[in-house]
């Protein structure tokens, strides 16, 4: 064999190795699990504001859709997100905690809040982002009640430097499955989830139907096209941790559009 041939054999076999060596790092690299004793993430900088109570527009449950925050549980520990926040939504139901930090004359020392994202603070382009532009990208930034403000800040300091991180949501009860629609559409919103909070994929499944992937339509509200009437109803629920809950026959055969179902819960 030529010392030549030798060579072309030698470098095809480092290749080689190199190759099956970045696909296993490739294949390692899947989205992280989170445990769910500790925080998700690490502290980060952002700001925040906040808008009156008489402000109307949690009216609707925000950009999330989750109506009337204080019968659905969420009350006032909420909040919207800027754009460099919010992910068009997917971030929907997800718990932050907050602290002010920085201002010594208006954060309220050794405090901090846990809120639920359920709104989008939209961007206002004809102001400068350090301005009062406040959620014009790529600008982190928070919009809060004051009553969850005055949690952390005196409200007259506006808008305040924070730091943020990723928490673990704790509810009360199990997931609310809120069924709307007509005919052969099915729309379902999906609330007071705990753990991760932000929900990445839903299945619903009939008595007469296999499991049917449901479709984001916005916010937390989910959808499908099926005939799914006069039979019971289960949901298969999965958050962005990969973390997956069934709960069985939630809906009871004789179910109709505008009730809410109560199914398991997250740990």
């Amino acid at each position: 064999m030529s010392i030549n041939l030798i060579h072309t054999i030698l470098l095809l076999y480092t290749v080689v190795l190199t190759w099956r060596a970045a696909g296993a790092v490739y294949a390692s690299a899947s989205p992280p699990s989170y445990s769910s004793a500790t925080p998700m993430t690490e502290w980060r900088s952002a700001r925040a504001t906040y808008y009156a109570a008489s402000d109307p527009r949690d009216d609707a449950g925000g950009a999330c859709g989750y109506g009337d925050l204080a019968k659905n549980g969420y009350g006032m520990a909420t909040v919207g997100l800027s754009t460099a926040l919010f992910d068009r939504g997917q971030i929907c139901g997800a718990c932050f905690e907050l602290r002010c930090v920085e201002d010594l004359r208006w954060c309220i020392p050794g405090t901090s809040i846990i809120v639920t994202v359920t709104n989008f603070c939209a961007p206002n382009y004809g102001l400068p982002s350090d301005g009062g532009g406040h959620c014009n990208p790529p600008n982190k930034h928070f919009v809060l009640p004051i009553e969850a403000f005055e949690k952390i800040a005196v409200w007259k300091a506006a808008s305040m430097p924070v730091q943020y991180r990723r928490m673990k949501c704790i509810k009360e009860g199990g997931i609310r499955f809120r069924i709307d629609g007509s005919g052969f559409f099915c729309s379902v919103l999906i609330s007071n989830v705990a753990g991760a909070g932000d929900v990445v994929a839903v299945k619903i499944k009939g008595s007469r139907t296999g499991w049917l992937p449901m479709g984001r339509n916005w916010g937390q509200n989910w959808h499908v096209t099926a005939d799914l009437k006069n039979q019971p109803l289960s949901f298969e629920v999965t958050t962005s941790d990969r973390v997956t809950v069934v709960s069985y026959n939630v809906a009871p055969k004789d179910w109709s559009f505008g009730q809410t179902f109560v199914g398991k819960q997250f740990e």
